[in-house]
Formats: C-alpha cells, sequence, structure tokens
C-alpha cells in the first residue's frame, strides 16, 4: 500500500492538537522521508524537536532548509531561518558566515558587521587568527572610508607573515588617504606595503603617486630604478620610472630611459610626447624639437601627427624663428598631402632663412616652392638673387644626405643617376598612391622607391639609423608581422622624402636617356609575378582563417599597385559577392582621395596593429595615474549597548587581536542610523521582516518592520506606512503586547485617504487588540461600528454577542 501523505498530515495535526508532540514528530519524519524537497515540513519538524528541547536534531533540520533557500536565491527567507538557528547556538561560525554575507548581499551593512564580528570573535577565540583578520577585513570593506581600521588589519597580517594580504590593505589604505588628501600618511602606508613586496607594481604605483602629491618625485625614481635593476625585462616598471622623472621634471633621465624603453617596445613612443612638453616647460624650444624628431616618424604611422603638430605650435610660438621645428611641420604636411599646408610652411622656411642669412636653407624652400608653385614667379625671381637652382657640391650633398655624380647630375646612394623631377612629374607621382611598404624604405635615395628627397639635416642626428631596414620587395603578410614586433629603421631627423614618388632606382628619368633592354623588363615581369603570386597566397590564408578586413586592405595595396587583373577580381567574389564589380569600375589607378579619404596610403592591415599597440600604452598610462577605489558606501547601524560590547570584549582571548576588536566594538557602538533614502531599503527591511514573521521570529520582524517604517510616512502616497502599521500590530498582538498592538492599529486608521474596505479590516484588528488587552468596553465600541458597517464582516455579530455577555457577567 503506497504511502498517503495527506493521510499522515491529518494525523501529525491531530497529535499537534492532543498535545502528543512525540507522535506529531513520527508523522513528519515519515513525511520528510519520503518528500525530501518539502520543507515546509522540514521546518515545522524542527519547530517540534525545538519543543522537545532536541536543540540538535532541529539544527540539522533547519540547517537543510536555509542551504536551500540560500541557494536558490530566497535571500530573505536563508536570513530568518539562520537566525533561528542562530538562537539555538550563538556560536556557529558556518551560520554567522552565511549570515553576514546574506546581509551584506542585502545591503545591511550594520547586520553584516555585527555578523562578521561575531565570525572574527570566535576565531580569535580558537586561535585561528588568519581567519579572524580575514573577517575583520571584511568589516573594513563594509565601511571603505574608515582608513585606521584598514592599517589596524593590515598590521595583524603583518604580524601573521601574510605579506599579500598586508600590503594589499596597505595599498588600500594609501588609495583612500590620497584621495581623502593625506599624501604623507598615504606615502607611510605605501612604504610599509614596499618592504613586504618591493617588486608589486600596485604599490609602486601607488609609491609613486604619493610621492609625487609631497613634491619628493626623484625619492620614488631612486627606488624604481632598483626595481628596474632587479627586473630589467619588466617594460611596465621602465615606464613608470620614465614618468616618474617628468612628474620629478628631470628631463635628462626622462629621455635616458625612455630611450632604453622605446629601444624594447616602440610602441611606447608617445611617451617622448611628454618629454618634449616638459622642455618646452623649461623654455627649451631646441631641446623640445630635438625629442619630437625622434616621435614623429612612429607618431605619423600611428595617426597621431596631430598631437605632434600642437606641441609644433607651442615650439613656434615659443620661437618662431625655429627652423627645425618648421621641418617637422613641413614632414608632417607632406605625408597629409596637404598642399596649402606645405606652400605655408615652405614660404615661412624661406622668410626665417633669408632674415637670419642662411642662403641654403632659402634656396632649399625656394626649389620646392617653385615645383609646387611653378607659376608664382617670385620664388623664380628670389631664386635668381640667389644664384638659381645649382648641384649640390659634394660637401652640402653630404650635409643634405645626397650623393653626386662624376658628372654632378643627383645620385642614387647606389650611384644610379636621376634628375629631380619637375612639378609635373610630382603631379604625376602623386595621382598615383604608392604602397605601404613605402613608409619603410630609406629615405636617402637608395632602395626601389627612390622618392626625391627633402632632407634638411641641420640638426645633429639624436641617433643613428637603425639597421635592418625593411625590404621593398617584402610581402604585405611580412610587414604586418614586423610591424607588430620591431620597428621600422629609424630615419635620420629630418631627412624627410619631400614627395612619394613611383621612381625605379635603377631606370633613369631623364628624356634623352635610352630606353631599358628587353632582358630588363622580363626580369622585373617575372620579380612582379613572383610578388603578385606570394601576396595573392597570402590572401587565401587571410580569407581562409576568416581575416576579411586584412584580405580586403591587401587586395586594395596588390590592385593600387599592379592594376585590377583577374586573380584578385576572384578572390574579391569570395570575399564579398558584388565587391569585385566595385573594383572593376573604379580600378587600380583612381586617386588616393578617393581611395576612402584616407591621410596616408600607408593606412592598411598594418594600421590595427599599430592602433592597438597604441591603446595599451594609453591603458598602461591610465593605470598608472588611478590611484583612487570606488566602493559602496557603508551603512550605518544604531548604537550597540555597553553590556553587549563589553561581552563580546571578554571573549577576545588573544592579546595581538584585542585592540582591533576593541575599535571595531567601539565604532560599533557609536555608529548613526543612516537617513532614509531609497525604495530598496524599504523593500529589503519589510521583506525581511515578513520572512521572520513566517518563521515566528516575531522580534526580529518587528524589528524589522520598524526600520521599515521609519523610511516611509502617511503622507508619502504609497501604501507602505499602512502596511507597517498592519504587520506591526499583529506581530506585536503574537508577542503578547496588545497595548502595542492597539497603538499601531489607531496610527493605521488615522492614515488619511483610507478605502471603506481598509477602515473595516483595521477596525476589526483594532478590536481585537482591545480585546486581548482586557479592554471589554472598547472592543464592543469598535466591533459595534464594524457591525454598523457590514454585519457579516469576519462573524463580528458573533464576536459582539459573546463580548455583551462578558460584559453582562463582569457588571454583576
Amino acid at each position: 500500500m503506497g504511502f498517503d501523505k495527506t493521510k499522515a498530515l491529518n494525523a501529525a495535526e491531530k497529535f499537534l492538537a492532543q498535545g502528543k508532540i512525540p507522535s506529531a514528530i513520527q508523522e513528519y519524519r515519515k513525511i520528510v522521508e519520503r518528500d525530501a524537497s518539502d520543507f515546509s515540513a522540514l521546518n515545522t519538524l524542527g519547530d517540534l524537536y525545538v519543543r522537545t528541547k532536541n536543540a540538535p536534531e532541529a539544527m540539522g533540520y533547519f540547517l537543510r532548509v536555509a542551504d536551500h533557500y540560500r541557494e536558490q536565491g530566497f535571500a530573505l527567507k536563508a536570513i530568518a531561518m539562520y537566525k533561528k538557528i542562530s538562537r539555538l547556538q550563538p556560536d556557529e561560525p558556518g551560520v554567522a558566515q552565511n549570515l553576514a554575507r546574506l546581509y551584506e548581499q542585502q545591503g545591511l551593512y550594520v547586520e553584516a558587521r555585527e555578523q562578521y564580528l561575531s565570525v572574527a570573535n570566535l576565531a580569535a577565540r580558537l586561535g585561528h587568527k588568519r581567519e579572524s583578520l580575514e573577517a575583520l577585513r571584511r568589516i573594513a570593506d563594509l565601511d571603505p572610508k574608515n582608513v585606521d581600521i584598514r592599517l589596524r588589519v593590515a598590521e595583524g597580517y603583518t604580524r601573521e607573515e601574510m605579506n599579500q594580504d598586508a600590503a594589499d590593505a596597505y595599498v588600500e589604505a594609501g588609495e583612500l588617504l590620497l584621495t581623502s588628501g593625506r599624501a604623507q600618511d598615504s606615502l607611510d602606508a605605501y612604504k610599509l606595503a614596499h618592504a613586504l613586496l618591493p617588486s608589486s607594481h600596485a604599490v609602486l604605483h601607488g609609491l609613486v603617486a604619493a610621492s609625487s602629491a609631497v613634491g619628493a618625485a626623484m625619492e620614488a625614481a631612486q627606488i624604481l630604478e632598483q626595481a628596474v635593476a632587479d627586473v630589467p625585462g619588466d617594460l611596465e616598471l621602465r615606464a613608470l620610472l620614465s614618468r616618474t622623472y617628468i612628474e620629478a621634471e628631470d628631463a635628462p633621465a626622462a629621455e635616458r630611459t625612455i630611450a632604453a624603453l622605446v629601444a624594447a617596445e616602440h610602441t611606447n613612443y608617445p611617451l617622448w610626447f611628454e618629454v618634449a612638453r616638459l622642455h618646452l616647460k623649461q623654455g627649451s624650444a631646441s631641446d623640445g624639437v630635438r625629442v619630437l624628431a625622434r616621435a614623429v616618424e612612429p607618431a605619423l604611422t600611428g595617426k597621431q601627427e596631430r598631437v605632434v603638430l600642437n606641441l609644433l605650435d607651442e615650439t613656434l610660438a615659443l620661437d618662431p624663428d625655429q627652423i627645425d621645428a618648421l621641418k617637422l611641420v613641413l614632414r608632417i604636411h607632406t605625408w597629409q598631402r596637404d598642399d596649402e599646408g606645405m606652400r605655408v610652411t615652405l614660404e615661412r622656411l624661406a622668410d626665417v632663412a633669408r632674415r637670419h642669412g642662411q642662403d641654403e636653407e632659402e634656396r632649399r624652400a625656394l626649389e620646392h616652392l617653385v615645383r609646387l608653385v611653378p607659376f608664382d614667379q617670385s620664388y623664380h625671381e628670389r631664386l635668381s638673387e640667389l644664384g638659381g637652382a645649382v648641384e649640390p657640391s659634394a660637401e652640402s650633398a653630404s650635409l643634405y644626405g645626397e650623393e653626386t655624380t662624376h658628372g654632378g647630375a643627383l645620385a642614387h646612394a647606389d650611384g644610379s643617376a636621376f634628375d629631380a623631377p619637375t612639378f609635373e612629374n610630382l603631379a604625376e607621382f602623386r595621382a598615383e598612391p604608392t604602397s605601404d611598404l613605402d613608409q619603410f624604405a630609406p629615405t636617402n635615395g637608395a632602395g626601389a622607391t627612390g622618392a626625391v628627397e627633402f632632407e634638411w639635416n641641420t640638426v645633429t642626428p639624436v641617433e643613428e639609423t637603425a639597421p635592418g631596414a625593411a625590404d621593398p620587395s617584402a610581402s604585405f603578410a611580412d610587414l604586418n608581422m614586423e610591424s607588430a614586433s620591431t620597428p621600422a629603421a629609424a630615419p635620420t631627423p629630418f631627412d624627410f622624402a619631400f614627395e612619394r614618388g613611383g621612381f625605379e632606382a635603377d631606370i633613369s628619368h631623364d628624356e634623352n636617356q635610352s630606353a631599358p633592354q628587353a632582358g630588363q623588363h622580363a626580369t622585373d615581369d617575372a620579380r612582379i609575378q613572383s610578388l603578385l603570386k606570394q601576396e595573392l597566397e597570402s590572401v587565401d590564408f587571410y580569407l581562409e582563417q576568416g581575416y576579411t578586413d586584412i584580405a580586403r586592405d591587401t587586395l586594395d595595396m596588390l590592385e593600387r599597385q599592379y592594376g585590377v587583373s583577374a586573380e584578385t577580381t576572384a578572390r574579391r567574389e569570395r570575399l564579398h559577392p558584388g565587391e569585385a564589380a566595385d573594383a572593376q569600375t573604379h580600378g587600380a589607378a583612381e586617386s588616393f582621395a578617393d581611395f576612402g579619404g584616407f591621410d596616408h596610403p600607408a593606412e592598411s592591415s598594418t594600421e590595427f596593429l599599430i592602433d592597438e599597440q597604441a591603446f595599451v600604452v594609453d591603458a598602461e598610462e591610465l593605470k598608472a595615474e588611478a590611484s583612487t577605489v570606488v566602493a559602496a558606501p557603508a551603512a550605518k547601524g544604531k548604537a550597540k549597548k555597553s553590556e553587549k560590547k563589553d561581552a563580546r570584549e571578554a571573549r577576545v582571548v588573544d592579546p595581538q587581536l584585542a585592540s582591533i576588536f576593541s575599535e571595531f566594538l567601539d565604532e560599533a557602538g557609536a555608529e548613526p542610523q543612516p537617513p532614509p533614502s531609497h525604495d530598496d531599503d524599504f523593500e529589503t527591511h519589510y521583506n525581511l521582516g515578513v520572512a521572520y514573521q513566517e518563521m515566528c521570529l516575531w522580534d526580529e520582524a518587528v524589528e524589522q518592520f520598524q526600520k521599515a517604517i521609519d523610511l516611509t510616512a502617511a503622507s508619502d502616497g504609497t501604501p507602505h506606512y499602512l502596511e507597517c502599521c498592519n504587520m506591526l500590530g499583529h506581530c506585536l498582538m503574537q508577542k503578547g503586547i496588545p497595548r502595542a498592538a492597539v497603538l499601531w492599529f489607531k496610527k493605521a486608521l488615522a492614515i488619511p485617504g483610507l478605502n471603506e474596505d481598509e477602515s473595516q479590516a483595521l477596525r476589526y484588528d483594532l478590536g481585537s487588540a482591545y480585546e486581548q488587552s482586557g479592554d471589554i468596553d472598547r472592543a464592543i465600541d469598535t466591533f459595534s461600528e464594524v457591525y454598523g458597517v457590514d454585519v457579516s464582516y469576519r462573524g463580528v455579530a458573533e464576536r459582539l454577542r459573546e463580548l455583551q455577555s462578558k460584559a453582562v457577567i463582569s457588571n454583576k
């Protein structure tokens, strides 16, 4: 015969009505053994064991219910169950720990603090110092503004040789102290952390921030120098050291450290901007330009030319005749293909050179102005006054990075001659974009690109050109890998190409020169076909791997260099149907301005890698400047009774923790209640009160409803005040304090705007409270009002007759 759960429940209720608790327990045990998910039965069974004073059995059932509620996310019900358990065994650490976490989750920080303090206290009595310190740290986290407590916890960690935890606590304290304006105290905290973890990035970042705040950046720099010496491969420490020297305004030291950092990782070049700003701040325009010369090429590649231009504007505001700064401005305008900017800068260069008697500088500027604006006769006239355009001497060729043949014509480094192009040549070259590889080509005239040079080496090179310049025949895929791993060869400062043309190193552009031999054409065609095949294989790989952006950029580059072909068209169809038709329409001869409007033809698949690396640098800089911790505001609680504090203090047996406990306890006894604010706070307290009421925890329920009603008002336009009054009245009646219940029912009845149903219910409950308190006359009066409105309301007629009979008997 199967188990009949309904029959068992009826039997259990019958036994309970008869006061036969053991028999009722047996019936409920049968129920929970066959249905372990009946948590109501488990809770009832626990209550019955409490009535028989069998606390261990009761706790087992209560724990099953509490753990279920906690795991299922019913936090308030779980809190109520754990409170029942803590009544049976107040020193159970697992219960206190769960209660603390649940209270913290609900934003009840005062209650959470009390539970964490209980955990810490118990752990200390058992000699578990680390567990006790961990609980105290959680208490400190509840009140992030309390720095002193956090420092005491850090001291406790230090005594237990928990260096990582202690350093973390000191760092947190240091951040809070620095944020609150206590820079020296913050520095002291960071020094204590540094003594524990000398190589910690968090500690060193904080140490630098605090040192800078008190004007001791050089002291922090000395500490960082030792850290870098200990871990020379740590680039983050090198970057931090560089910024520290900048903060200390030690420009030479900053240049030294940044040079080493950029040599190891070229994406850190934006630090040169900071050094340039420092030189300008110190009034040295020439040093500022010298530093910017080291950053201009990677800045152009990384699309930060606007930053460089702004710094150059500051430089020229400081020294309007700074020729080297004007040359850098010209370099940027050339990169941007800004004809107007180039013209204005060249005119300014010529004017400054003329006023300072630098004829050769003026001549070079005018030569380029004649090519750029050939119809302006003033340039020709002034150039004629200077003797006209002349072939550079061996001395001037060395100065400008050029070489000459024996016949006097300009020549490449390999000895092959070429003539300076006319303005028409330049216009022709600029109508055909150059490949991404050009940006890595040597700027001394050598190599496949052979661009006409704009080389005014009037400044001593700050560093030698790095070996290993990129091979112009390298594949596009190789270029990606190279740009992501190693910097391109550093150009000599001011060794810039005026225009990026399409010359071949082995072909002269003299119109009178004979055409190349047929064999040379065959060799070039074979080489082009080999390169094209290699690039197309790269495109196939990108398509197979899903790198569509890189594939598209590579195809764009190939079509600009070699024209649209059947091979590129087929791959565009694979990339996106219909795209090949668009490419065929536009062709490879379209101008650079029409081709997407990029700032520079080098914007291709390498752009992603460069920008990504630049972003990493920016993120590191932001990380170094960050010095605050955002924490949720800790709620405050009501004052604790001094006798409870004394009892807790008496339970602390570890002398090293006693002082820390005393500070926590002192603060617990002095905290004010936070002002009422949000509906979320009301809902938390109200719902927790309901959970306590369901578990028959009347004292806890009354406390929560009282907290909830403090967060509302009778005139706030919500039913919150009425709900709290009603719940308080019922809980107080359950506790056997009907006179207090009368108070809350009367407050509820005084709320304006109640409807008749609400008024009837409250009058009936008020009459019941009067009856329970023994005030028969007032109970009769109140029930009479209910009867007058609805004679059938909740059996009021029968109750009124009973009360009238009692009144007659008592009067006799």
